[in-house]
């Protein structure tokens, strides 16, 4: 039997030994897990894996390559991948390199062999914590002295933002988007382009006055790590531009809308991250099976307090999923339409935007 070379330490003491692969360097990260069967090159593109390290539950990741059509990001910042079985040999006409040559290019760790069941156990029951991916030889009580000593960023969004503005044009232009960006994926942006939607993606730090001179029909409200209350920049816009454009929020954008209207978030025990969430549309009555990831939820009592009203619902654990408030033309999900799990069935919340903004040009002003 090969022998292991890589281990990982939890911050309460728990160790699983492996392989690596990708990158050789030592990471500590927070460890959370994904239940996606499919999308490991979405989930490691992601910007919103921004300091953490994604346990798969799927046992067999790397079989079909990594493609250069279907990434997330062009920079990816996740902090290391942990896996029950590795695949070094692709099976895929579109690959053009594999998962493990991809994370070393990138600078990012990855270790195989864990049992994936027992590890997602513990974060089930345990809750999020730190992690350390290091050497074989590194002793056990090592490793926790330097998850110890370790604190965990807050900078996750200035990390991940563009550091200035930049472009995404369709043909037959119809309406010009301003997408504020914390860790946008780039399917996000497709999928305004495919509804006839000039992007401008602009740094997390813009401020109104920039981005009303911008002139935008609409304004989007990305995805992105990290916890909202941090990123106090695009709570004070929110504030600023509410009722003035129509705002459609995703994820981090959902929450940051909640705060901005008075409303409280919260840290989920070990957050929603994978392709089969299902959620309840509280005004069609119908069934979403949705892409989720992300570790905070916005608190229901507090939004009783709020302008805005509950639209979508969790149905396995209840968490608040939408919120809306029609007098100011803003609404946001918690998850993720563009990702399409089911695979169409939240696709309809970039045609309600699309909506919005028509009525909203065809509004006298």
């Amino acid at each position: 039997m090969k022998e292991f070379n890589k281990k990982i330490v939890l911050e309460d003491g728990e160790e699983y030994y492996g392989y690596g692969f990708g990158s050789n360097k030592e990471a500590i990260c927070e460890i959370v897990f994904n239940t996606s069967m499919v999308g490991y090159q979405e989930i490691v593109s992601d910007p919103s894996y921004t300091y953490q390290m994604v346990v798969m539950t799927y046992p067999l990741i790397g079989n079909y390559g990594i493609t250069d059509d279907d990434y997330e990001t062009k920079q990816p910042t996740i902090g290391g991948m942990i896996v029950r079985e590795y695949n070094d040999h692709p099976s895929n006409f579109r690959y053009t390199k594999t998962l493990s040559e991809y994370l070393e290019e990138n600078n990012i760790p990855g270790i195989s062999g864990i049992d994936t069941r027992k590890l997602t156990r513990s974060i089930r029951e345990k809750g999020s914590r730190k992690v350390i991916l290091t050497d074989i030889k590194t002793s056990k009580q090592k490793a926790l002295k330097k998850l110890q000593e370790y604190e965990m960023p807050t900078d996750a969004v200035a990390k991940v933002s563009c550091k200035k503005r930049w472009y995404s044009r369709t043909a037959n232009q119809k309406y010009n988007i301003v997408a504020v960006d914390c860790g946008i994926k780039l399917n996000i942006v497709r999928s305004l382009n495919k509804r006839g939607c000039n992007v401008t993606v602009v740094p997390f730090n813009t401020t109104a006055k920039q981005i009303e001179e911008l002139k935008p029909d609409g304004i989007f409200l990305s995805n992105g790590p990290g916890n909202p209350e941090d990123v106090t920049e695009v709570i004070k816009l929110v504030k600023q531009l509410r009722g003035k454009y129509p705002i459609f929020g995703i994820c981090l954008g959902h929450q940051m809308i909640s705060l901005a209207y008075g409303a409280k978030t919260y840290k989920l025990k070990f957050g929603h991250r994978g392709g089969n969430h299902p959620v309840l549309n509280l005004e069609t009555d119908k069934i979403e099976i949705t892409s989720q990831n992300h570790s905070y939820a916005v608190d229901e009592n507090s939004l009783k307090k709020t302008k805005l009203k509950v639209t979508h619902k969790n149905i396995l654990d209840n968490t608040v999923e939408g919120v809306e408030c029609r007098e100011d033309k803003i609404f946001s999900v918690q998850y993720h339409p563009e990702s399409s799990p089911g695979p169409q069935d939240s696709s309809y919340l970039f045609d309600k935007f699309i909506n919005i903004i028509e009525k909203n040009n065809n509004e006298p002003k």
